[in-house]
């Protein structure tokens, strides 16, 4: 049975008083703001077809039947599955209990038992060294304060247990995706780009001296029945597309759509009209010292 607790109070979804970086941005408007995106459309429908990064990423972490696992920022609970299924002891946390929801009707399903809590990744709610493993799927790198989230996932990482992460690359086509979309719908200045955790060089800055990184270049391929089927799926499902075509007036939607076709069919393998993207990423493992 699941032990679900998604009220939000039992959590930190979003403390009421966040820093301002050094470039003067507001972090709880932020946090806000994106709290807002990833809670629109439903994140779901593209969710589920990342299943496999998270059974990877279990597979690099040779996890191990019993062991403790936090997976922070878990989405619909890709990461979270991939380890109950490890027959783990598993905590599924995120700042969107709608999210959190459809991992938990996902996890009952299968009949696996997991905890679901509502917990914002730069203010998790669990004591130092609390959990064995520490996971995070294309989740942990949106935080709007990377120093702290990192910091966070550190704390609650026994000495010697690993943290394993997969996150988008700046060159790759998610990566890609999201410049695209700050030419029409600009980011806050100041703010760090989340594929920054996609780089080797801001992985050491932010898990070295704590731990020891090992990290592989891995390719996630989007397959879609054509690229506009893509733009219809992500328009209305993926919550950052869905927001930026809604904040655009008719004649910039139509802009960014043909801006989306175009990034598409750079990357496109597909000939016979249909959609093979690959996307790379970083599949990431940091052992606590």
């Amino acid at each position: 049975m699941q032990n679900t607790n998604l009220n939000p109070s039992s959590g930190n979804p979003a403390p009421p008083s966040q820093p301002v970086l050094s470039g003067g941005v507001d972090l709880s408007a932020v946090k806000t703001r994106q709290q807002g995106a990833w809670a629109s459309g439903n994140y779901a429908v593209v969710g589920t077809t990342l299943q496999i990064v998270g059974e990877r990423l279990c597979e690099a972490l040779d996890l191990r039947a019993g062991q403790t696992v936090l997976d922070v920022a878990a989405g619909n609970g890709n990461a979270t599955l991939a380890a109950a299924r490890r027959w783990c002891r598993v905590t599924s946390t995120d700042y969107v209990p709608a999210l959190l929801e459809q991992g938990r009707r996902r996890a009952e399903a299968e009949g696996l038992a997991v905890d679901f809590q509502v917990a914002d990744a730069e203010a998790l709610p669990f004591g130092d060294q609390e959990f064995d493993v520490v996971v995070s799927t294309f989740g942990v790198m949106f935080t709007p304060d990377q120093e702290k989230a990192a910091a966070e996932m550190l704390r609650v990482c026994k000495s010697g247990g690993r943290i394993g992460m997969a996150n988008w690359t700046p060159d790759s086509f998610i990566g890609q995706l999201f410049k695209t979309i700050g030419r029409h719908v600009p980011p806050p200045a100041g703010l760090q780009p989340p594929s920054l955790w996609g780089t080797p060089g801001r992985l050491e800055d932010l898990f070295e001296p704590a731990a020891d990184l090992a990290i592989e270049v891995q390719a996630f391929v989007f397959r879609y029945r054509s690229p506009e089927h893509w733009v219809e799926v992500f328009r209305n499902w993926y919550g950052p597309v869905h927001k930026a075509f809604g904040a655009l007036a008719p004649e910039k939607q139509a802009d960014l759509e043909r801006e989306l076709l175009v990034l598409i069919a750079r990357f496109n393998h597909a000939k016979d009209g249909t959609m093979v993207v690959p996307s790379e990423y970083l599949e990431v493992v940091a052992t606590k010292r």
